[in-house]
């Protein structure tokens, strides 16, 4: 009876370092959150961290893997298409889904930028950043239709944090700035 109670609380030990782990290095900073201090928020010892994680890094490291898997599959998904516009909008709308599954992280990229730059994570959120945009832009098109490419994929992640503070349904925030990166990209693809 014993052993059937760990496996689970095994793979659940793994996402409850996740969570608070990223819930500390969002309230007070990735570099000053120790292993030390998760453990503690845990109630565990460092010796059952360190069996799921060996550093901070690492913890940081699978988060991201987790809540971004679906962006790299939405990527792989978007470069198999036509190069339209129902594409383009369809990969705007999966995106959205994706950010709003892991708002959580984008939150923490947003507060400690300097960190996720120095970090391995940084340059894997640049690729796919860079991927999406080839996915939303025309290949020749003009620097005005690039920017408001790129636009729409920074309206989206603006629109998380600006608008978290306002007044409203998150869902209708969602649906408003997913309405506005649509029309920066229709607008796009119209100019190409």
């Amino acid at each position: 009876m014993g052993s059937s109670k760990q496996q689970p609380r095994r793979g659940n030990t793994r996402q409850r370092i996740q969570d608070v782990a990223l819930e500390l290095f969002s309230e007070q900073g990735y570099e000053k959150t120790s292993l030390r201090e998760i453990a503690e928020r845990l109630e565990v010892t460092k010796a059952a961290l360190y069996y799921h994680f060996k550093t901070k890094e690492d913890i940081l490291v699978s988060l991201f893997e987790d809540l971004t898997r679906p962006m790299d599959e939405l990527i792989a998904w978007g470069a198999e298409q036509p190069h339209s516009l129902e594409t383009k909008q369809e990969v705007l709308r999966r995106y959205s889904d994706a950010l709003s599954g892991a708002a959580p992280l984008f939150r923490f990229m947003q507060e400690n930028q300097a960190t996720v730059r120095e970090l391995s994570v940084g340059d894997a959120f640049k690729k796919r950043m860079i991927a999406l945009f080839d996915i939303l832009k025309e290949p020749d098109a003009p620097l005005t239709d690039q920017v408001r490419c790129v636009s729409a994929l920074f309206t989206m992640h603006a629109g998380m944090f600006a608008l978290q503070d306002v007044e409203g349904d998150p869902e209708e925030k969602r649906k408003a700035v997913l309405e506005v990166a649509m029309d920066l990209v229709a607008q796009a693809h119209g100019g190409a």
